[in-house]
């Protein structure tokens, strides 16, 4: 099934399970490697929180910020795929699918 065929919060939320996957794995390594985890599964995580919590939005204004909301997280869990990646932690090929999900 591709993307473009699920819910944005049944994607979401396989994205998150898998950033928990991935942060659970991290978990196992250095102390560096924990507390990049930590900020991973925070931002990862919230994407999905937040694409849930706009369905119950008491305004459209309320909507589209939760919306906002979700891109910022996405964009964060990005940068710090980015610099899990680029410090050589996880290869690039490991992390290729969540990259991807986060554009």
């Amino acid at each position: 099934m591709s993307n473009q065929q699920i819910s944005i919060q049944e994607r979401t939320k396989k994205f998150a399970v898998r950033v928990v996957k991935a942060c659970t794995w991290l978990e196992g390594k250095s102390n560096v490697s924990r507390t990049l985890a930590n900020q991973l599964l925070k931002s990862g995580t919230s994407v999905g929180a937040n694409c849930s919590e706009a369905q119950s939005a008491q305004s459209k204004i309320d909507f589209i910020s939760k919306y906002e909301i979700a891109l910022k997280e996405a964009r964060e869990t990005k940068y710090w795929l980015e610099v899990i990646i680029e410090a050589e932690i996880v290869s690039l090929e490991k992390l290729k699918c969540l990259m991807q999900e986060t554009e």
